[in-house]
């Protein structure tokens, strides 16, 4: 009997309890994803969560949270899947201390969920973010020679790759998220053998994964797509499918979606 597709789902949420007012634990067991990945759940702990959200039946749930810092970063996710491994603490602090990044391991793969920082609140924090980025490669390349595994890894981006990728590119050149210095990051993770399956499978595609709120730029679909699933190259050829579920609302962002056989 043929194995089962795996269905992946990353979304950033925009504050874990505020989409849970509206709706989040439907989503979840409606679409029934054996992983669900969740970015900026805005939590100091998960202790301050309720207990709906910590004990969801048929997952395992694991999250990784800003120390310090209250309503800032963190990241969560829902498996049905039982990993071997969950990495939480990395050897480079830039990835340790923002609760940004959750690392899985399974059988037959590595998952990483990640929330790569937003430069545009000052030059300090846009080299921050090339710094985490940095790091975040270097990171994904000592698992690959370690473990001999294929890597998925997922999340908020923060960065527009090409002009396809968001509505107003020329408007946006010197903006944070698609300047040229942050779009390179995007190359080398390509260079270094990871694919972004959306791109890769639908290369004349527009569709979009967040909005601005304050300008209700979702009614006008003047968007970004910044939400991946990235992929070992090697993958490619088990993905099923690929999407953004852009009729999924309670965030400012939507939700990526894939089906892979692993």
């Amino acid at each position: 009997m043929p194995k089962k597709p795996l269905v992946l789902i990353s979304w950033n949420v925009n504050g874990l309890r505020a989409v849970y007012r509206k709706g989040f634990l439907d989503f979840l067991t409606t679409t029934e994803p054996d992983i669900l990945a969740i970015q900026e759940t805005k939590i100091l702990s998960p202790d301050l969560l309720p207990t709906e959200l910590k004990t969801v039946k048929n997952y395992n749930v694991f999250w990784q949270c800003h120390k310090t810092k209250a309503g800032y970063s963190g990241v969560g996710i829902y498996s049905k899947l039982v990993p071997e491994q969950v990495v939480t603490n990395f050897s480079s602090q830039v990835l340790s201390e923002e609760g940004r990044l959750l690392e899985l391991h399974f059988t037959n793969f590595i998952f990483l969920n990640i929330y790569f920082p937003n430069g545009g609140a000052s030059e300090l924090r846009l080299a921050y973010k090339l710094k985490f980025y940095d790091h975040f490669l270097k990171h994904l390349k000592q698992l690959e020679a370690k473990f001999k595994k294929p890597i998925i890894f997922c999340g908020d981006g923060n960065t527009a790759h090409q002009a396809i990728d968001l509505a107003r590119p020329k408007a946006n050149e010197k903006n944070s998220g698609f300047k040229p210095e942050e779009r390179v990051w995007l190359d080398k993770f390509r260079s270094a053998g990871f694919i972004d399956a959306f791109r890769e499978l639908k290369p004349q595609t527009i569709c979009y994964s967040y909005w601005d709120q304050k300008t209700r730029a979702r009614d006008r679909n003047v968007g970004w797509r910044i939400d991946y699933f990235y992929l070992s190259k090697n993958l490619l050829k088990k993905v099923k499918s690929v999407d953004i579920l852009t009729d999924i609302y309670g965030s400012d962002h939507a939700p990526v979606y894939l089906k892979i056989n692993i």
